[in-house]
């Protein structure tokens, strides 16, 4: 995960770096930045009144370009970026969709509950033609959808009896403005009154409407009245400008930002004595005035903050974020984040979409489920300082020239989706080479594993955990008793051993304990000669012996799994040093007649019971190998405490016998100690 983190934001700085490289190559190009003020009087009248158009401002009574210019400047100063971004919006052909409803529910889950946007719906009467008619009406939706205006198209053959109910016997235009200036509040529903039916004068139509929910200053003391008061918004933006009504993008964001955001439109057209203005710092007009408990920032002086509802909605989003918009974002960036995996999994082509598919259903369930205490949390009456302390560390950060630079780079990236999807996938295979490099020259096989051999694997592991129970689920009891415990009674019916084995891995041999056997009669020439030694040379060799045994047990334990499980069925008596010969036993000793514990050595050959784990059975002979333990010869014991030769024991379990070869208990599976544990007495019996 932090992987995929890391290069998650590498790619980001890269698209950071990108932005640059290409403003670096405009400006060398043509020597102009996008925050470059442009003069309108050198544009085109196509020009100013595409500029028009994407502000929201109506120019059907101005046929001069002289007044059309005017009017560009009176709404706020154009910038290069704005220029360019109204042009290609305006060359891209591409049809905005319309909702055609189909009855009642439908029309009120959209229009009627749709609390924070606006809906402009033509009306359909039985057996009557629209109103506005086909071609008029593409134009009405594609200009007021760049105001985030929704449209659609309800036709009372479908549900006459709501149309009689409303009152729609003729066909009409309907617009649905949120009643109230709280967030969530009622609708209400206007009806086009007008006579003449073309798109300028219903646009012109809409936009009062929804100005008319826009507080407007009209004098210097109302103004002063305004500034000073304090109420429940946080946020104000004011626009002193020299116009009849603000621009219909202004107008949009007001009901977008219903409840969060307060809009004041001070209109100085008439005004004789600006002095309040210039005191509260106010100059230029037109200006754009963002108040907040911190002070004022002037919008329109940072990169990206143009005169358009784009720049501005993801100016105020940065600033009073709602819970959605940061759902979203945590959205965006978590499956950006998991699709890193197609990226970084090497191997067979089925492979990386299994795992990218395993990621993504992995990354958002945990998102899903982490945001719902979240929400909880957030409902809690007594988080209001933690609330405003946030919205406050938001108003700081989102008003520094970095963060103009994000958002100017997110307008640029989402208004070229397909730049930016090159640039991930790129991002993408440089991931993928650089990381199957460094696996190759690690020797990683799974570099090279095709589809075939890859979906084989798979199949033998979906099927070896289908038709076998896994170890941990079997629940072995205590002691073996089948009338105390019936449930290891129905266990065996569901799992018999006949067809069924549990799939146990062995990593847990090199965990068993491993010990020298020794004894206590026979000693060597050289440790015979070294008795006559004093006593620090005989302390310094005890301990260096002890720390050469142990470091040999160390190294049996590190090659236990390394042995061929299937080389021999019985124990080698060189690799064991079992000196005594087999036929040196009984045949009733070899058949296993004597009983667990008992030995059968000359007396010279007493064992060194000191140096035997505590928790092991007392023994001197091998049951599988039925070969008795020699003079330094290296044991293994299992959970249930009894005691083999090492190279026997781990044959006997990687054979697939996961169990004691005395009392089939689980060698996997740790016992409780006995309660009484008897010692094996020294004396030889008689």
């Amino acid at each position: 995960m932090w992987l995929k983190l890391f290069f998650l934001l590498l790619y980001f700085l890269v698209l950071f770096v990108l932005a640059r490289f290409f403003e670096a190559i405009v400006w060398y190009e043509t020597g102009i930045f996008a925050t470059q003020l442009v003069d309108p009087v050198a544009l085109s009248f196509k020009k100013l009144k595409t500029i028009l158009e994407c502000r929201g401002l109506g120019y059907s009574g101005l046929p001069e370009k002289k007044d059309v210019r005017e009017l560009v400047e009176k709404s706020g100063d154009l910038m290069e970026g704005e220029l360019y971004s109204a042009l290609k919006e305006e060359e891209a052909s591409e049809s905005v969709s319309s909702t055609n409803f189909s009855g009642e529910m439908h029309f009120y889950e959209l229009v009627e509950d749709t609390k924070d946007g606006i809906w402009l719906v033509q009306v359909i009467a039985n057996d009557r033609s629209p109103l506005v008619g086909k071609i008029h009406w593409e134009k009405m939706v594609k200009k007021v959808s760049r105001f985030g205006i929704r449209t659609g198209t309800f036709n009372c053959s479908s549900d006459p009896r709501y149309c009689r109910r409303r009152g729609w016997v003729r066909s009409t235009l309907i617009m649905s403005v949120p009643q109230t200036s709280t967030s969530k509040g009622k609708v209400m529903l206007k009806e086009y009154s007008g006579r003449k039916i073309e798109v300028e004068h219903i646009f012109k139509w809409i936009t009062a409407h929804a100005a008319s929910r826009i507080k407007t200053i009209y004098n210097a003391e109302h103004l002063k009245e305004e500034w000073n008061k304090s109420d429940q918004y946080w946020l104000k933006i004011y626009l002193f400008a020299n116009l009849d009504q603000p621009p219909a993008f202004f107008s949009a964001l007001s009901i977008k930002f219903t409840g969060r955001v307060e809009f004041i439109f001070v209109n100085v057209e008439n005004w004789d004595n600006k002095s309040y203005m210039t005191d509260i710092g106010i100059y230029n007009m037109p200006s754009y005035i963002l108040r907040t408990p911190e002070g004022i920032y002037r919008y329109g002086n940072h990169t990206g903050e143009f005169i358009s509802l784009q720049a501005m909605d993801s100016f105020l989003r940065s600033l009073q974020p709602e819970v959605n918009d940061l759902f979203v974002l945590s959205l965006v960036l978590v499956n950006l984040m998991a699709w890193m995996d197609l990226f970084i999994t090497q191997g067979a082509t089925i492979k990386r979409f299994v795992v990218l598919i395993s990621t993504l259903g992995t990354y958002n369930s945990l998102l899903i489920i982490s945001w719902l205490p979240v929400l909880g949390f957030l409902q809690l009456p007594y988080l209001d300082s933690f609330y405003e302390y946030s919205l406050k560390l938001l108003r700081y950060s989102n008003t520094t020239t970095l963060a103009s630079w994000v958002r100017a780079d997110w307008m640029f990236y989402s208004s070229h989706p397909a730049l930016f999807l090159s640039t991930y996938l790129g991002h993408g295979l440089l991931i993928d080479y650089f990381e199957k490099k460094r696996r190759r020259s690690n020797n990683n096989d799974e570099v090279n594993a095709n589809n075939l051999e890859w979906l084989s694997s798979l199949w033998d592991w979906y099927t070896s955990y289908l038709f076998h129970p896994i170890a941990s689920f079997q629940n072995f009891p205590v002691e073996s008793d089948w009338d105390e415990d019936p449930d290891l009674f129905l266990e065996r019916l569901a799992f018999p051993d006949l067809w069924l084995h549990p799939l146990i891995p062995t990593d847990y041999i090199k965990n068993l304990p491993m010990w020298r056997f020794k004894c206590l009669g026979v000693q060597s020439e050289e440790e015979m000669s070294e008795g006559s030694q004093d006593t620090e040379n005989d302390s310094e060799s005890e301990n260096t012996d002890t720390l050469s045994s142990e470091k040999e047990v160390f190294e049996d334990k590190q090659s236990v799994l390394h042995n061929s499980p299937g080389t021999a069925s019985h124990c080698d008596a060189e690799a064991c040093s079992c000196a005594n010969k087999y036929s040196q036993t009984s045949p009733y000793e070899r058949k296993g007649g004597r009983s667990y514990g008992s030995y059968n050595t000359n007396e010279d050959m007493e064992p060194d019971w000191l140096t035997w784990p505590a928790d092991m059975l007392r023994c001197t002979e091998c049951v599988v190998c039925l070969e008795n333990f020699e003079n330094g010869c290296l044991l293994m014991g299992l959970p249930c405490g009894h005691v083999f030769h090492q190279n026997c024991i781990v044959m006997w379990l990687t054979g697939g016998r996961h169990c004691c070869p005395v009392c089939r208990w689980p060698s996997y599976k740790k016992k409780q100690p006995y309660a009484q544990h008897q010692p094996l007495s020294n004396d030889v019996p008689s």
